[in-house]
């Protein structure tokens, strides 16, 4: 969709950018109540960006008056689905038409290299927003069997007010993934961005009411979680509520929505990703590179980053220095340089949480054999270098805890067995990747693993057409593909007798 070449063409958008910081309620721009702001820090060089409204409890009650209101007018909620389509895809039009923009603000707000925000993140976002457009006029109701004397309808009505409440590591991708389906449906949306990076949320929403989507069917709320976040989590007029983000903060959405309505919540909380390389493995070369790339892509900050390599001892040597010769080609630089491949954390507490956690490797007895220390101090922003631990245990907390930073962690293994147990014994289960040639091995490790997604001979395989999702403490629901409906739309059935 996108690509910068040059850092000149980076600038001359970047010196265009309008950086949004009210609240967007109702279809308007407005300041925080309490008239609040935050400072919006860049991680690239650790200035702030603008001010930005800091929303609470008063402003919830505001976008979700609004939203309900709205709702039951029936203006998007029983808009034919034909003409819902149509302002999605306008909508989605206009995300594409203002890409460069976005992928501006997107790297600047939470610190990614400008070549990940163009390469990926505003065409997934597009052929999300396209998709979910599709589905307005696609999802069917049902008859039920019944006799010549009865008749019974299945019928499928969104829920009301949806509240989102998204990370800050894809902010574009992650909000999207929540509000393209529950707009599909119907609903009404309250996002609540991460406070780190809330600039793309805002400018689309603006986008969205460009394109037609009617005042108070889209709110953005920037704020912080023990404010605007818990608000959502507690309100009594919200339906439901999907969350991205860490366990800890999933939990508690779990408890308010006791607390209060007893709302639906939706959560993906995160994961330790099995990486699993077997002696049979095609092509080591091929696996090396991309558990490289893949743990260091976005810093490390991905819930799905294969964190933890299990490597079956025939091959580990060999494996191993191939792992390390790929890792010494990336280093952490500026993010808005188009050639730069690992950026900065989010922001400078993120950066301190990754150190420590190296220092509990090395305590724990890992040993570092790539990076570990803070990087481009003269920048001014919050680098680390790509690291790599070897001769970690799987009980260590450096294996089990998710770190979400640029930080490998090297697991031997004997043979298939502990492989699997091994990859199982953790709390999370959001994905694994399995390397073999042996496509009955494949299959039956697959069928193994607690985890929602598995990649055979690759890593984050699928697109927006695959359900996303975890087991265990990873989460509930699913993001992506026509099963994320089930999360922003209620069943009805009607029985009738004739």
């Amino acid at each position: 969709m996108l690509d910068f070449k040059t850092r000149k063409e980076v600038d001359a958008v970047l010196d265009t950018t309008h950086l949004i910081g009210k609240a967007f309620i109702n279809g308007n721009f407005v300041d925080a109540v309490s008239g609040e702001t935050f400072d919006n820090v860049s991680p690239r060089d650790g200035k702030v960006l603008n001010q930005v409204a800091s929303c609470d409890s008063p402003d919830v009650d505001l976008a979700v008056g609004a939203a309900r209101k709205v709702f039951e007018a029936g203006t998007w909620s029983d808009m034919e689905p034909k003409e819902r389509k149509k302002v999605m895809l306008r909508f989605a039009q206009a995300f594409a038409d203002n890409a460069a923009e976005l992928a501006v603000l997107e790297t600047i707000d939470m610190g990614k290299p400008i070549a990940e925000s163009t390469g990926f993140d505003v065409g997934a976002v597009y052929e999300c927003l396209q998709w979910y457009a599709e589905w307005c006029d696609k999802v069917y109701d049902e008859i039920a069997p019944s006799g010549p004397n009865s008749l019974g309808m299945i019928t499928r009505e969104a829920i009301g007010v949806v509240g989102a409440v998204t990370p800050w590591n894809f902010p574009m991708l992650m909000s999207m993934w929540k509000v393209a389906p529950a707009l599909a449906a119907g609903n009404s949306v309250i996002l609540k961005p991460a406070e780190q990076s809330p600039l793309t949320a805002l400018r689309i929403a603006e986008l969205a009411a460009e394109a037609g989507v009617p005042d108070g069917v889209f709110n953005v709320l920037p704020g912080f979680g023990p404010t605007a976040g818990q608000s959502i989590g507690m309100h009594m007029d919200i339906d439901a509520l999907v969350f991205t983000g860490s366990g800890e903060i999933g939990k508690k959405f779990l408890q308010y929505s006791g607390q209060s309505n007893m709302k639906r919540v939706w959560l993906e909380c995160g994961g330790k990703t099995p990486f699993i390389v077997f002696n049979d493995c095609k092509d080591i070369g091929e696996a090396a590179e991309t558990v490289t790339n893949s743990m260091f892509f976005n810093q490390g900050e991905v819930c799905v980053a294969p964190s933890r390599l299990i490597v079956e001892n025939g091959i580990r040597n060999e494996f191993m220095s191939e792992v390390r010769a790929a890792a010494s080609k990336i280093s952490a630089g500026d993010p808005l340089n188009p050639d730069t491949k690992m950026g900065a954390m989010v922001d400078e507490n993120q950066m301190n949480r990754v150190l420590d956690y190296i220092k509990i490797g090395e305590n724990e007895g890992a040993e570092i054999t790539t990076g570990g220390n803070r990087a481009n101090l003269n920048i001014g922003g919050y680098y680390i270098e790509p690291t790599i631990f070897e001769g970690v245990r799987n009980d260590m907390r450096i294996a089990q805890e998710e770190i979400f930073g640029p930080v490998l962690s090297v697991i031997d293994v004997t043979d298939v067995d502990e492989a699997v147990r091994t990859a199982n014994d953790s709390q999370f289960g959001l994905a694994a990747s399995v390397w073999t040639k042996d496509l009955s091995k494949a299959h039956q490790v697959s069928r193994k693993l607690r985890s929602g997604s598995v990649w055979v001979n690759c890593f984050d395989g699928g697109d927006i057409t695959m359900p996303f999702g975890g087991y265990k403490q990873s989460g509930n629901g699913r993001d992506r593909s026509a099963h994320a409906l089930d999360k922003y739309t209620e069943l009805k059935s009607t029985w009738m007798e004739l």
